[in-house]
């Protein structure tokens, strides 16, 4: 029964978009190929009224959001690459960040004091009209008691019921992808959607976004690029989520880039270093960077708010992808193909320095050139191309950093259009190999490794007072193993001196 609504949900979310001639709309046709053309003429027959109303940004935007949470999240991420669709179609979505339809104020205060276990006089002097409306909450302002300036966040009436039918819809066109389009199978999609499905579930649980708020607020305090507003825990609930007021203009603010004394380029510096700072340094990062979730306030200051998506990378991830960045910045391709076949990413069958020149047709262009000489749908295409020929399949445990770059880098070109992602990201990647891959970093990860040997020999050595007969035995293991233990000591205080003192 559920995979039948499904369906319908699916099959009438396509309908909407051919009704609206939102799929394949009628003003992209003199860039398109002559079967994409044929595809798209055929489909108009079936266009309504809505077709004829409004840039294809807009009527997308209107489709998009009577689909449901997840629907919009798409139409967010899409607003975030104006290089790529255009800076009209970008503006047209971008309402789907912070501008729908609000709930009244009425309703909001019912669910705080729910919520929050008791009357909102003790917590709050005052509660305002929503400020900002999302796909799954609403956003007011409002004063604690104690006369601090806060934001309180409240889930939608219903949104769980909501995300629920979504993530049945997602699941359900994931496998006809796979079974419909083989080509689909090497990005994974019903994986890939069991990513986003987690990241949504989470997202309903407001005390998981008050955690990662905190979290992060505290790894961000490290650096100068980026901040997060801090946590009123006793206003905190699982649909309530009060943090203190975030200073400065919405970046989704049409005027909020024209703010006197702006620094643009800086600004834009600031969300790409923020970002990979967070990645690099800390291994977690807000993973919902778009424009209806950072406020800027002169010259260069960022608060980013809306911590409902947190991502996360082991040691691992961390230290591949500083290498891959830092590979490019010395544009050292050979180092970039073999970081990719050593994690995995590129297939061990396939031939090392032929990935090695296909990067380097990718990244050569590139450099040097002014961000509005890139044609980004261009080079996505052209990597496209090459992970296709290359059997590189879609890694889901990188899929949040991948969404998050491609929407940072979007971001940061929307606020300085010349924005050189390279140049910004070049002292934080440089900052991480000087510590992580020095030689006082070798010396510590050689001396942590010893030590680890150390203790698994002394659990090796480790006997009853009172041994039985069968392990006596062991006993006469014991200086040897005390031996390899002075030993491996002994080795790791030498090597760590030598590193030190290079």
């Amino acid at each position: 029964m559920a995979t039948l609504e499904a369906f319908w949900r699916l099959t009438g979310a396509g309908w909407a978009l051919v009704r609206a001639d939102a799929l394949i709309p009628r003003e992209l046709e003199p860039l398109l190929p002559p079967s994409a053309k044929l595809a798209g003429r055929v489909l108009r027959l079936f266009a309504g009224p809505a077709a004829r109303k409004g840039r294809p940004g807009e009527r997308l935007a209107a489709v998009l959001e009577r689909q449901g949470p997840a629907a919009i999240k798409m139409g967010q991420f899409l607003s975030t690459r104006a290089d790529i669709f255009g800076a009209a179609f970008a503006d047209d979505l971008s309402r789907l960040k912070d501008r729908l339809p609000a709930f009244p104020l009425s309703v909001a205060k019912a669910e705080i004091a729910r919520n929050l276990g008791k009357p909102l006089d003790e917590i709050f002097a005052e509660i305002g009209e929503p400020v900002a409306a999302a796909s799954l909450a609403q956003a007011h302002p409002a004063t604690l008691v104690d006369g601090q300036k806060v934001a309180v966040k409240v889930l939608r009436p219903g949104v769980e019921r909501q995300v629920a039918r979504d993530t049945a819809v997602l699941r359900l066109a994931a496998r006809l992808a796979e079974t419909l389009v083989p080509v689909s199978r090497r990005l994974r999609p019903t994986e890939f959607v069991e990513v986003v499905i987690r990241a949504l579930e989470l997202e309903m649980d407001l005390r998981f976004e008050a955690a990662g708020c905190a979290e992060l607020g505290e790894a961000m305090a490290k650096d100068p690029y980026m901040r997060a507003p801090a946590v009123c825990w006793e206003g905190v609930g699982k649909r309530v989520l009060t943090l203190s007021w975030a200073e400065g203009a919405p970046l989704s603010d049409p005027a909020a880039l024209d703010l006197p004394g702006l620094d643009r380029k800086a600004l834009a510096e600031n969300v790409t270093r923020g970002f990979l700072a967070q990645a690099l340094d800390h291994g977690l990062f807000h993973a919902d960077l778009h424009e209806g979730n950072l406020f800027i306030a002169a010259p260069a200051a960022i608060t980013a708010v809306d911590y409902g998506i947190v991502g996360r990378l082991g040691p691992g991830e961390r230290r591949y992808l500083a290498e891959i960045l830092y590979g490019f910045l010395n544009r050292d391709y050979a180092r970039v193909a073999k970081i990719h076949f050593d994690a995995g990413y590129v297939p061990a069958h396939q031939d090392m320095d032929a990935f090695a020149q296909a990067l380097r047709a990718v990244g050569e262009p590139v450099f040097g050139r002014n961000a509005r000489e890139v044609s980004m749908g261009r080079l996505l295409a052209q990597l496209f191309e090459i992970t296709a020929l290359f059997d590189m399949a879609l890694r889901p445990e990188l899929v949040l950093l991948q969404k998050t770059m491609v929407t940072v880098e979007g971001v940061a070109r929307r606020i300085d259009p010349t924005h050189d992602l390279w140049a910004a990201a070049d002292p934080v990647v440089r900052r991480w190999i000087g510590r992580e891959l020095s030689p006082a970093a070798k010396a510590r990860d050689f001396a942590e490794e010893a030590i680890r040997a150390i203790k698994a020999l002394a659990r090796l050595a480790e006997t009853p007072t009172t041994p039985p007969p069968v392990a006596a035995e062991r006993l006469h293991t014991w200086p040897l193993l005390w031996f390899l233990v002075g030993a491996a000591t002994a080795g790791a205080a030498f090597v760590t001196g030598v590193l030190l003192a290079r």
